[in-house]
């Protein structure tokens, strides 16, 4: 066995425990991609999308727990741990200064699961064609229409 270096204590003590993925950590809220179950943007969580789609996996994944980005209100967060008391699935909100991320919320396991879709897809609003609903286009043509 290797004798322990005094400078591994030292930068130990001073930056804690070296961690695998460091990078995937922060962009996942603490966990690591291969045990995310599921994930909501920052704007998902705040117009309350995906709801049904972590109701459903909390009911499949009961050992799972609930990561939340503390950077959102806590009035958006609020719905999502409602649903984790109903499902007892425990949850926790993260406030990292350090952490940079989209990332609103993360459904996770304590094992690896390898799930290829883990992103909920947004809503897609419907298309509306400019000409009918007015914009400028629709404008333009209301002022020069012919006289016929």
């Amino acid at each position: 066995m290797k004798k322990a270096n005094v400078d591994d204590y030292l930068q130990e003590g001073i930056y804690g425990s070296r961690q695998t993925k460091p990078a995937e950590r922060k962009k996942y809220l603490g966990t690591l991609r291969e045990r995310v179950v599921l994930v909501l943007t920052k704007g998902q969580v705040m117009q309350e999308e995906g709801i049904e789609e972590f109701a459903g996996q909390m009911k499949q994944h009961k050992d799972a727990s609930l990561l939340l980005n503390g950077e959102i209100s806590y009035r958006f967060r609020k719905p999502y741990r409602s649903l984790a008391d109903e499902h007892n699935i425990h949850h926790t909100t993260v406030s990292d200064q350090e952490m940079d991320t989209d990332i609103g919320a993360v459904l996770t396991v304590d094992y690896a699961i390898e799930k290829e879709q883990i992103h909920v897809q947004p809503k897609e609003a419907p298309k509306e064609d400019h000409e009918k609903s007015g914009g400028i286009k629709g404008f333009l043509k209301s002022l020069f229409k012919p006289l016929n």
